[in-house]
């Protein structure tokens, strides 16, 4: 664990000399060892670092960039990475860099709760779906510490910010980070206090799908990201407060499952040389994979290609398929899925296969 995340009160008397401008390149080497994808913040900001000058130009977006390919951070979370060396480069270039995680990939939900100092808005506005009384006494009320401990008081339960079963970051504004992980696979969707559209309360944002946190450890010149006591896990995310985020339209609309590529299901009946509950079985591993072309990410697209790589290599350790068309299938639904990808599908297609080979699959058995 780097150092960043074992300060507490008692580290307060550590000169800043003391913490090594290593210590952003061992935060993120922490971050990406624990499924994280991680990408540089300007130094001293908490902002993505400047993309290079010809993904400034007007009308340039990620989508058609090639920055990420060759290895550079451009265009924030969307070039953040798991990848070890591409980590131990960018921070060895430069040490200064702050250290930011991109939610969605990471499977994080972050509660991002505000302390500005702003006019209250009307009733309606505090808490989106929920009526306050106007005999309810708001006198005091004044940020998100305040909409986020009225609604955990309305739920009977104990607010975020004071939950002291999860991570949770101090900003240097005075305001609080909560860490928790999304355990369903849902893509939760970020969002403002102050929107119309999607909120959860006034003054308190949520970080999913589409945005990212600054890690502990990050400095600007207001101040460090800084635990709060002891924990430096994320919690599951409570169901309660899972529950107040579907309410408040947290969730993508969901469209119809995407079926498995119609010629890797040509290919799949084919290896299933005719036994139903193989070529069931087939399906069944392969849709998995195809479905995750619904988002972009956070559909746990790499766990779904191993299971099914896993099961595969099983198959064909136990003859029922042919191993060169089990790769080819695996690969055809890993492209629709996440088009572009080939490495990274052949690498978890290899993983996947090569422990699934050790241990033979008989669909029609009970184990």
């Amino acid at each position: 664990m780097p150092a960043e995340l074992r300060f507490s009160r008692s580290d307060s008397r550590q000169s800043s000399s003391a913490r090594s401008v290593a210590a952003p390149l061992a935060t993120a080497r922490w971050c990406a060892s624990r499924g994280w994808p991680v990408f540089p913040l300007a130094a001293g900001r908490k902002v993505p670092a400047a993309n290079c000058e010809s993904c400034r130009r007007p009308g340039h977006t990620h989508r058609d960039c090639g920055c990420r390919t060759d290895g550079r951070w451009c265009h924030g979370f969307h070039s953040a990475t798991l990848d070890m060396a591409r980590i131990d480069h960018w921070w060895g270039s430069g040490p200064s860099m702050g250290v930011g995680v991109s939610c969605g990939p990471a499977g994080l939900v972050v509660i991002d709760v505000d302390a500005h100092q702003q006019p209250v808005p009307s009733r309606d506005r505090l808490l989106p779906g929920i009526h306050i009384p106007d005999e309810v006494d708001l006198m005091g009320l004044a940020n998100g510490y305040h909409t986020l401990a009225v609604l955990a008081a309305l739920r009977g339960v104990v607010s975020p910010s004071e939950d002291e079963s999860t991570l949770r970051v101090r900003t240097p504004s005075g305001g609080l980070h909560v860490w928790y992980r999304a355990v369903d696979g849902r893509a939760w969707q970020c969002s403002t206090g102050a929107s119309t559209r999607r909120a959860l309360a006034w003054q308190v944002d949520v970080r999913a799908h589409g945005g990212y946190i600054v890690t502990p450890g990050t400095t600007t010149p207001d101040g460090a990201y800084t635990p709060v006591g002891p924990v430096r896990e994320p919690a599951p995310l409570p169901s309660w407060l899972a529950q107040e985020l579907e309410r408040t339209g947290h969730l993508p609309a969901v469209p119809a499952p995407r079926p498995v590529p119609p010629r890797a299901r040509q290919a799949v009946l084919a290896a299933g040389g005719g036994t139903s509950r193989t070529t069931r079985t087939l399906l069944s591993v392969l849709t998995e994979v195809a479905d995750c072309a619904r988002v972009s990410e956070g559909a746990a697209f790499s766990e779904k290609l191993n299971r099914a790589a896993y099961t595969l290599g099983g198959l064909v350790a136990a003859g029922h398929l042919d191993q060169a068309e089990a790769e080819q299938v695996l690969a055809q639904a890993a492209e629709q899925a996440r088009p572009g990808q080939t490495r990274r599908a052949e690498q978890i297609i290899r993983s996947g296969m090569s422990a699934g080979l050790r241990r033979p699959l008989d669909p029609g058995s009970s184990s």
